[in-house]
């Protein structure tokens, strides 16, 4: 086995989390309206569109 670990300038696995946790946090505070209105509005900001 091969046990030589770099350490990594960027962890994807602990981003996610972080930003889930963040999320998580922010929606629990708020009504079934309010976060149908919050997905509403971020999807209208975030227009990505499939590689051409």
């Amino acid at each position: 086995m091969n046990n030589n670990k770099k350490h990594k300038e960027f962890d994807a696995v602990k981003y996610m989390r972080e930003q889930r946790d963040k999320l998580s946090e922010k929606l629990s505070k708020m009504n079934e309206s309010e976060i149908i209105e919050f997905f509403k509005k971020l999807s209208n900001q975030r227009k990505i569109k499939p590689s051409a």
